[in-house]
C-alpha cells in the first residue's frame, strides 16, 4: 500500500494535497469536478431549453415549476384555453339563443291575438328590415366607443320595443301600432360579430387558430337557429303566448350585460381612420352580392320545406339541416386547411340537389336525411366567407364589415322567403320548391365565379 506524501504546517504535518487541489479555483471549471458531482445537462421536451442537475438526479425529482404541460391537442381546447374566451362566449351565447326565439314568440302571439298570419308575417319583416338597415350603423359606433359602451344601451333599446310590442299584442292594440313599436327593437347589436371581433383581436396572426373560431362561432349560430324556435314555441304553448317574448327579452339582455362586462377580451378602440364605409375596400361588393344569394337559400330553404311538410313534424325536419350545419362546423374547424369560397359553393349546389331529389320520392324520411347532407355545407361556407370580410375588412372597421355581411345574409333570407312562398303556392308538383334553393345556390356560385372573390388576399386598408 503507498504511504501518503506528508507536509509541514504550522500547526504540524499533514497530508500533502494532490496536485488537482490546489490548482488556482479561477483556472478550473465545473468540468473539472469529479464525475459524480458534475451537472448533467437534459434537454426538455421542446429540445430548445437546457436544465442542468448534478448527476444522480432523476427527472421526476424537478421542482413542478419547471415543467411545461403541453398544449392541448384540440384545437377548440386551445382556444379556450386563452384568458377570459370561456367567460365571453359564454355570455355571448346567452344573448345570440334569443335571436332564434323573438320571431317564432311574435309570430305565435300576434297570430294567437289577431287571428292572422298575414298580420304576424308582415310585422316581423317590418322588424327584420329595420333591423338589417339599422345594424350597420349601430355596428359603426361598437368601432368608434367600444363593444361595452355601445352594446348595453342599444341591447336595453331594443329589449324595451320587445317589451312594448308584447304589451301592445297583450291589450290588441291597432295594427299601425305593432308595425311602429317593432320598428324600436332595430337597435338589437350584432352580437355574433362582437364574439367574432374578440377572436380577430386575440388570435391576430393565428390564421389557422381564427379559422377554428369562426368555425366555432357559425356552429353556434347554427345551434342558437336550432334551440331557439324550439324553446320558443315550447314556452308559449305550454305558459301563455307572450312567454316566448318574455324568456327571450330577459335572456337578451342578461347575456349581452354578462358579455359586456369581460373587458379583459374587448377589442381596444381604434384610431378612426378616413377611409369611409367597408363598401369602398376592393371586393367587398362582390362578397356581399355573394352572401346575399347564399341568404336565399336559407330563406327559401325553410319556406318551402314548411310548405311541403305542412304538420307537426316540419319543425324537426327542418331542424336537421341546422344540425347538419353545425356538425359540419365543429368537423370544419379542426381542418387545419381552409378551402376557397368558391369550391365551398360548388359543395352547397351540389348538396342542394340532395332535398329536391328526396321530396321527389314522397318520402319524409328520405327529405329529413337531404336536409341533413345539404346543411353540411351552410358552414363552411359560411365560416371561409367571415374569413374573407375578416380579411378585406380594416381593422378599425370589423364590426362594421361583419354586420354588413349578415345584413346581406338578412336581405337574401328576406328575398328567399318570399321566392319561397310564391313557389309553394303556384307549385305545378309538390317538390317543386325546392329548385328555389338550388337556383340560389347556383347564382351565389355563379357570382362568385364571376367576380373572382376570394381568389387572393386583399390587405386591409
Amino acid at each position: 500500500m503507498p504511504q501518503p506524501d506528508l507536509t509541514l504546517t504550522p500547526a504540524g504535518p499533514a497530508l500533502a494535497p494532490r496536485y488537482s487541489e490546489h490548482r488556482p479555483a479561477e483556472r478550473r471549471g465545473p468540468d473539472h469536478r469529479p464525475a459524480e458531482h458534475r451537472p448533467v445537462e437534459h434537454r426538455g421536451p421542446d429540445r430548445r431549453t437546457a436544465v442542468r442537475r448534478p448527476a444522480g438526479e432523476a427527472a421526476s425529482d424537478r421542482r413542478p415549476a419547471e415543467r411545461r404541460p403541453a398544449p392541448p391537442r384540440n384545437p377548440y381546447l386551445r382556444l379556450f384555453a386563452l384568458p377570459g374566451t370561456r367567460a365571453f362566449a359564454a355570455g355571448n351565447l346567452i344573448a345570440r339563443l334569443p335571436m332564434g326565439m323573438f320571431g317564432v314568440s311574435a309570430v305565435i302571439m300576434i297570430a294567437g291575438r289577431y287571428d292572422s298570419y298575414a298580420l304576424a308575417g308582415s310585422v316581423t319583416a317590418t322588424g327584420l328590415a329595420a333591423g338589417a338597415l339599422a345594424a350597420p350603423w349601430i355596428a359603426r359606433l361598437v368601432d368608434r366607443y367600444g363593444q361595452a359602451r355601445v352594446a348595453v344601451p342599444a341591447t336595453a333599446y331594443a329589449v324595451l320595443g320587445h317589451l312594448l310590442l308584447l304589451l301592445c299584442v297583450h291589450e290588441k292594440t291597432p295594427a299601425w301600432t305593432l308595425f311602429l313599436v317593432t320598428a324600436a327593437t332595430a337597435t338589437a347589436p350584432n352580437t355574433g360579430g362582437m364574439s367574432r371581433a374578440r377572436w380577430a383581436h386575440l388570435l391576430r396572426g393565428d390564421r389557422d387558430a381564427l379559422h377554428t373560431a369562426n368555425a366555432f362561432e357559425q356552429a353556434t349560430d347554427e345551434l342558437c337557429f336550432m334551440l331557439g324556435p324550439v324553446l320558443a314555441a315550447l314556452l308559449c304553448s305550454t305558459l301563455f303566448p307572450e312567454a316566448g317574448t318574455l324568456v327571450a327579452a330577459a335572456l337578451f339582455l342578461t347575456g349581452v350585460l354578462f358579455f359586456a362586462a369581460q373587458r379583459s377580451t374587448e377589442p381596444p378602440i381604434a384610431p378612426r381612420t378616413t377611409a369611409g364605409s367597408p363598401l369602398r375596400t376592393r371586393g367587398m361588393v362582390p362578397l356581399l352580392a355573394v352572401f346575399l344569394a347564399t341568404g336565399a337559400v336559407f330563406g327559401s330553404m325553410e319556406v318551402v320545406t314548411l310548405a311541403y311538410v305542412d304538420g307537426p313534424v316540419a319543425g324537426p325536419v327542418l331542424a336537421l339541416q341546422a344540425a347538419g350545419s353545425c356538425a359540419a362546423g365543429l368537423l370544419y374547424g379542426r381542418a387545419r386547411r381552409t378551402v376557397r369560397l368558391r369550391t365551398s359553393l360548388a359543395a352547397m349546389a351540389v348538396l342542394m340537389t340532395l332535398p329536391l331529389l328526396a321530396a321527389t320520392t314522397g318520402s319524409l324520411l328520405a327529405l329529413a336525411g337531404g336536409l341533413l347532407l345539404a346543411g353540411m355545407a351552410t358552414a363552411p361556407t359560411m365560416v371561409t366567407g367571415m374569413g374573407l370580410v375578416q380579411r378585406l375588412t380594416p381593422a378599425s372597421q370589423l364590426n362594421e364589415g361583419m354586420t354588413l355581411a349578415v345584413t346581406a345574409l338578412l336581405a337574401g333570407i328576406a328575398a328567399g322567403s318570399a321566392t319561397g312562398g310564391w313557389s309553394a303556392d303556384h307549385a305545378p308538383f309538390p317538390a317543386f320548391g325546392f329548385l328555389v334553393p338550388l337556383t340560389a345556390a347556383t347564382l351565389a356560385l355563379t357570382l362568385c365565379a364571376v367576380t373572382r372573390v376570394g381568389r387572393a388576399p386583399h390587405p386591409r386598408a
